[in-house]
């Protein structure tokens, strides 16, 4: 029986048994049907072995010395290395007693002593081809991760994949969030005197900045939009603190823009600035298009109020909203006039960010 087949390479099997001879038949079979082994005379050093060479299966005697195989199939069962290592347990002992015992243990087969051969191979075989198909979701989960990690911290993606079907389906939902818009100021006369090469290396530089800046604060990227940026806070995952943590970013942001502008490699950045603008209130957040392509995104009258005022703003301010400073009192701030946005009916109270105080 050829088992090249359930893996897309040779299968490597684990065998921890302290019969010499039990070990050599069993290795002489596994060898025979393509596999490589990793013969070991007792559950220590097979515990090594697995930790260090990796194993697509592994097959344990219960009585051996230095560690028992039901030991060693519960530490291969909880370590996040080898925990989806699939594991058969093959005893001489008391089937009706112990196969209880290793079911409890993690054991995904049981096999009493002596075993048909042709019976074992068709189990290793069955186990295999879930292995198979347990390392392909885990490298979609990879894939994923990948994917999720350019818009979202990495613990906001650990709490999205525990529910993805929630988290990642098409269609939207009402949210609470706060809008953050940074936006290059006098972009435009850096690309006329600058060549093409140079205005990405500014930008890749300013924008890895930037948007670091959002992920150190659990900030959700949404999207760049020519030289501006976009984020939002409360979604996927809101807390009580996502207005302060989107205006720290802001202060981050420019923190870290002045830093660069200042380095020695980018003084012919000194004539540009950054405008950021945040407003509070709910919006329609989730994936915006189709099954083949969405956005994960958010939409409505508080995206538009944050775009607003990120335009009102000059080089280097942060403009918030009324909204945004109800919901992070503690925001040093410097009242200014009522400001009429275009495509609103009603003027909007605006305030600079100057710091930010204890929450």
């Amino acid at each position: 029986m050829d088992l090249r087949g359930e893996l897309t390479h040779p299968p490597i099997i684990l065998i921890a048994d302290d019969d010499w001879l039990t070990r050599d038949l069993l290795s002489t079979h596994l060898v025979h049907s393509g596999c490589e082994v990793l013969a070991c005379a007792d559950g220590s050093q097979a515990w090594e072995t697995a930790r260090s060479h990796l194993p697509d299966l592994a097959i344990l005697d219960i009585r051996m010395p230095g560690m028992d195989g039901l030991t060693l199939c519960r530490r291969l069962k909880s370590d996040p290395l080898t925990r989806f290592v699939p594991v058969i347990i093959i005893t001489a002992l008391d089937p009706d007693k112990e196969e209880l015992r290793a079911i409890e243990a993690g054991a995904d087969e049981f096999i009493s002593k002596p075993y048909n051969s042709l019976m074992l191979l068709t189990r290793v075989r069955s186990l295999l081809r879930l292995k198979r198909m347990s390392d392909e979701m885990e490298a979609r989960n990879q894939f994923l991760r990948q994917v999720l990690d350019r818009y979202v911290d990495q613990e906001i993606a650990d709490v999205i994949l525990t529910d993805p079907e929630r988290f990642l389906k098409l269609g939207g939902e009402t949210r609470a969030v706060t809008v953050l818009f940074a936006d290059l100021r006098g972009f435009t006369r850096f690309t006329e005197a600058h060549s093409a090469s140079r205005v990405v290396e500014m930008l890749n530089q300013v924008f890895g900045r930037l948007t670091e800046a959002i992920f150190q604060n659990g900030g959700t990227f949404d999207k760049f939009l020519g030289d501006a940026i976009m984020a939002f806070y409360g979604a996927p995952i809101s807390a009580q603190d996502d207005a302060r943590r989107a205006l720290r970013t802001a202060l981050e942001m420019q923190q870290r823009f002045t830093e660069l502008q200042s380095s020695p490699e980018f003084a012919d950045m000194a004539s540009m600035g950054l405008g950021i603008g945040l407003h509070s209130g709910d919006a329609i957040v989730g994936n915006i298009g189709n099954e083949r392509v969405m956005d994960y995104t958010v939409v409505g009258d508080t995206v538009n109020v944050a775009r607003r005022l990120q335009e009102a703003a000059r080089p280097g301010e942060i403009l918030l909203s009324e909204a945004t400073l109800q919901q992070a009192p503690e925001a040093q701030v410097r009242l200014l006039t009522e400001q009429s946005l275009p495509g609103r009916s009603d003027p909007i109270v605006t305030y600079a960010l100057l710091g930010l105080g204890e929450s």
